[in-house]
């Protein structure tokens, strides 16, 4: 299986990076014949390069939520350090089952840096280690690859660090930066990048790789798949987890509980808590795992009553910081999420309302939207979607939750 596989309904990006990664592969067989030339040996580059190289030291992937941004930059890591035989032989870089490719993207390769976060943003100190780490030369001879999967997230100081990288990069680096959209970069790294939008894959293709790879059957994939109109991850995840089907229901229910101001509010409250939950079991399931092992790490170890050496409370509570900030993440993400099911809620009463030959997203609450939808019009029904955008708007400038989904509930009960 090609590494290209896994990248969904985005054929014309597939083929600039093919094209790219044939460019990269030709430029590092030429300097290794030339090195050998100077080395007194006699061979010759296994490839004429002509013409415009495709390759650059920069890449800037943009996309909306699930269209697989992060993928496709694995995917060309993979094939820039494809080292399959056929190659030789005029195959494309990119086999999916050589060391390089297999490596890459399982996460081990030495020279492939994967970053992402869990925490709101990207800081100074770990940039710096990141354009640190991208001025060494590859270890094992071909290219050293940057992939920063939130580059949106970088702070205005870690972005004026990477700046400099993408400006003057080492040799044989290539920075891989993943962003929803172009605006969410500086625009003096985006303009030193090359750029490709990738756009949300259509609702079969989204459903044929969650039956190829993933094994589920056909009906549930094509569920999920409309269910998440074509957001990948989120697919697979309500395909294959109990609880987050039991979430996402529960979120549809909402609509029909807003008749009332007591009922906005305590739609608002279950959401939040809902969401504390999510945080909670990502701290029980990742917290206490790397408390215990930065204790032990510390010296803190069974028979000498537990407590940590002097001078170390520092460390610790740099840990706690960081997971206070991760819980506030998950917090958020796990709001959004809701609140991206409920806009799609009403996309779907909006589609009936205004006749449109459209499949519904949530074909399961089909009862429910034809409820809404004749109880209500499409000018309230925009009214209602403006208010849910408008409560993912407060929550990415920091306003209270509890206070944005409340604001939002009785907006959705006014229509």
């Amino acid at each position: 299986m090609a590494v290209w596989d896994d990248v969904v309904g985005q054929d014309r990006v597939t083929a600039q990076l093919a094209a790219a990664a044939r460019d990269a592969d030709a430029l590092v067989t030429a300097e290794h014949a030339a090195s050998q030339d100077r080395s007194g040996e006699q061979s010759q580059p296994a490839t004429d390069r002509g013409g415009a190289s495709q390759m650059t030291h920069a890449w800037l992937f943009t996309g909306p939520p699930g269209s697989g941004r992060s993928t496709a930059a694995r995917a060309f890591a993979a094939a820039l350090q494809c080292v399959s035989p056929d190659r030789a032989l005029g195959g494309a870089p990119g086999c999916g089952f050589c060391d390089g490719c297999h490596t890459t993207l399982v996460g081990t390769h030495a020279d492939v840096e994967i970053v992402r976060t869990d925490l709101l943003s990207i800081g100074v100190k770990e940039t710096r280690d990141l354009v640190r780490r991208s001025s060494l030369s590859p270890a094992g001879g071909r290219w050293q690859v940057i992939v920063l999967e939130d580059a949106d997230r970088l702070t205005e100081g870690a972005g004026n660090v990477l700046l400099k990288a993408v400006e003057e990069p080492a040799p044989r680096t290539v920075w891989l930066l993943c962003a929803p959209s172009i605006e969410d970069v500086l625009p003096t790294i985006r303009s030193r990048c090359r750029h490709l939008s990738l756009r949300t894959p259509p609702v079969g293709a989204v459903a044929d790789v969650l039956v190829r790879r993933d094994g589920i059957d056909p009906e549930s994939a094509d569920r999920a798949a409309r269910a998440t109109q074509g957001h990948i991850g989120r697919a697979r995840r309500l395909a294959t987890d109990e609880r987050a089907r039991a979430r996402r229901a529960a979120v549809l229910k909402l609509p029909l509980r807003v008749d009332d101001i007591g009922g906005c509010l305590k739609a608002a409250q279950e959401l939040i808590d809902a969401a504390g939950e999510d945080a909670k079991q990502v701290a029980e399931e990742v917290d206490t795992k790397e408390t215990e092992e930065l204790r032990a790490a510390l010296g803190a170890a069974a028979g000498t009553g537990g407590r940590l050496p002097r001078g170390t409370a520092g460390v610790m509570k740099e840990l706690q910081d960081k997971q206070k900030r991760r819980a506030t993440r998950t917090q958020r993400d796990s709001l959004d999420l809701a609140l991206v099911d409920l806009t799609g809620f009403y996309r779907d009463v909006l589609a009936l309302q205004m006749g449109a030959s459209v499949p519904l997203a949530n074909d399961e609450v089909r009862d429910s939207v034809q409820r809404i939808a004749g109880t209500s019009t499409p000018e309230r029904t925009l009214r209602r979607i403006e208010a849910v955008i408008a409560c993912r708007d407060a929550l990415d400038r920091n306003v209270a939750p509890l206070l944005a989904v409340e604001a939002m509930t009785a907006a959705l009960r006014a229509g």
